[in-house]
């Protein structure tokens, strides 16, 4: 922080050896206003007012009125100090930038013209610098300090310090600085020990002198799918990729990082058990009576299962005190993996089979019950096949007829005789009787009663081939059932899931954790971090407090 300090100086119109005048007071000048400068000087100049029993000429104001009248024209602060420095230059002596404004127009000087203000800024430049140079010296301010209206009865100083008294300041204040310096440097060295090294310290010491070696084995396996023929639509785009198991191996995962294997594994090999031995540190070393939410905060942290999208690998980590303990670990987990992903899809599977078995099963039962019908009806009325026995039956009938049309003939010519033979002609009509008679019956046979049951060919026919026609549709049925059942079995062996090993668990020979040098220095930067925000935190309140 940079200090800087000004005094008052000598007038440089006066010499340095002179010695200051006195300052006049109030009651010698009851109408004087102090005035400075710009370099330190102080005076005073005691405004120009009619003398008592002096008579203003017509339309004349007095100073004080003419002092309003500026004030009235609404001038800005920027306006008055150009003024103010404008007056300084012409030597006029002004108590308020009014008067300067005043003091000028009197003059007949426009303030606010644009090559007077020009005329001012290039002519001040290097007198400023010089005499500021001589009053403070090298490196000080070098921007010019306007002089300002003082209040009435405030008279400015006329010490003026030498050199050595003010370089005996300057020292002091230098020293002060310095020693503040280093007090705030030892409460900052202070406040980082407390807060940053001594908790470093602490930690490197729990992980390089306490800490309890582990060991941990890594494995890596893949779910897979059994594919068979190439699926169709959107399914084609992702068959055979990670995509397609990317949701059984989230499960998994999730499985394996749930209370169930946690319990599973601890009743199997003891979990509880391995990390309540005595000679465990005491931060990782579980209570004998512990409860299974503090054994499973220590199996979420001995055991890290993560699942890689990009390639569809999932990598296991498991930690043990021992190595061939943690090995033990690793493989029966891995083992409740494979189950898990047996699962997965066995409930799946077994509805597509159990649906197509169960048609296949009615659709057999009842091709069995219509041969069943068939049989029945065959032996009801002793006629293996209706149509073979019908074709016979018409064939009989054929041959009877056309025996009757040669025998119709044989009768016409006997009787186209003159005298016929009477014996002949009754053979012939005796014989023509009989095929007719044997005709007829067979027709009945067809149409009226047929075989033991007394039930006609033709409806014995009618109920054949309509149980003929059931059987043949059953039969479909079955076949149609079966390639319904032979496809569900394609399509259950489809949804099998497979877990295939990348990386088997093998026991190391060397702890992996803690490793030390790492979570001291991760400590470090925990604690500096902390730190940090309590900092910020505190200044800001302190600042919002303060304003």
């Amino acid at each position: 922080m940079k200090y800087r300090f000004r005094r008052n100086a000598p007038s440089l119109a006066r010499p340095q050896n002179a010695a200051p005048e006195s300052a006049p007071s109030a009651e010698d000048m009851p109408f004087a206003s102090a005035h400075d400068d710009g370099f330190g000087n102080q005076s005073f100049v005691k405004p120009e007012t009619p003398s008592e029993g002096e008579a203003l000429a017509p339309g004349e104001k007095t100073t004080e009125q003419e002092i309003e009248a500026i004030r009235a024209e609404g001038l800005t602060g920027r306006q008055l100090r150009l003024a103010r420095r404008m007056a300084q230059k012409h030597g006029i002596e002004a108590t308020s930038d009014f008067e300067a404004v005043l003091f000028l127009r009197r003059k007949g000087v426009d303030p606010f013209d644009r090559a007077n203000i020009l005329q001012m800024v290039k002519g001040a430049g290097d007198q400023t610098s010089n005499a500021l140079a001589r009053i403070d010296g090298p490196g000080a301010d070098a921007r010019t300090q306007l002089p300002q209206t003082l209040k009435p009865g405030q008279v400015p100083s006329t010490e003026v310090m030498t050199e050595d008294q003010r370089a005996r300041e300057i020292i002091a204040i230098q020293r002060d600085i310095a020693k503040r310096r280093r007090r705030k440097i030892m409460l900052l060295m202070a406040r980082l020990a407390f807060f940053v090294w001594f908790p470093t310290l602490i930690a490197g010491w729990y992980f390089f002198a306490i800490a309890t070696p582990l060991y941990a084995t890594k494995s890596e396996f893949v779910i897979q799918k059994a594919d068979g023929a190439a699926a169709s639509g959107l399914g084609g785009l992702f068959s055979g990729t990670q995509l397609a198991t990317s949701q059984d191996s989230i499960t998994v995962q999730s499985y394996m990082q749930s209370r169930q294997a946690m319990l599973r594994l601890d009743a199997d090999e003891g979990f509880k058990a391995h990390f309540s031995q005595d000679w465990i540190d005491p931060i990782r070393r579980l209570q004998p009576d512990a409860s299974n939410e503090d054994a499973f905060e220590v199996y979420r942290d001995m055991v890290k299962i993560g699942y890689d999208p990009s390639e569809g690998i999932v990598k296991m980590e498991v930690v043990a005190a021992a190595p061939e303990v943690s090995a033990r670990f690793s493989e029966k987990l891995i083992s409740y993996a494979e189950e898990q992903v047996d699962q997965l899809t066995q409930r799946l599977r077994e509805d597509q089979m159990q649906g197509a078995r169960e048609s296949y099963t009615d659709a057999e039962q009842k091709v069995f019950a219509a041969q069943a019908k068939v049989l029945e009806l065959q032996e009801q009325v002793g006629i293996l096949d209706p149509v073979s026995e019908t074709n016979v039956v018409m064939g009989q009938i054929s041959g009877f007829e056309t025996q009757l049309q040669q025998k119709k003939l044989e009768l016409g010519q006997l009787l186209d005789n003159a005298r016929p033979n009477e014996a002949r002609v009754a053979g012939v009509k005796g014989d023509i009787a009989r095929l007719e008679r044997l005709i007829g019956e067979l027709r009945s046979q067809l149409t009226t009663q047929a075989g033991p049951a007394g039930e006609s060919l033709a409806s014995v026919t009618g109920q054949l081939r309509i149980a003929e026609a059931e059987l043949q549709t059953r039969e479909l049925l079955l076949s149609t059932a079966a390639q319904q059942m032979e496809a569900a079995r394609i399509e259950a062996n489809k949804q099998v899931r497979y877990l295939e090993m990348g990386v088997s668990p093998i026991a190391p020979d060397e702890p992996t954790y803690p490793r030390a040098f790492e979570n001291t220095l991760l400590a470090f930067l925990i604690f500096s971090g902390i730190y940090l925000m309590l900092s910020l935190t505190a200044s800001i309140l302190r600042e919002q407090v303060s304003s």
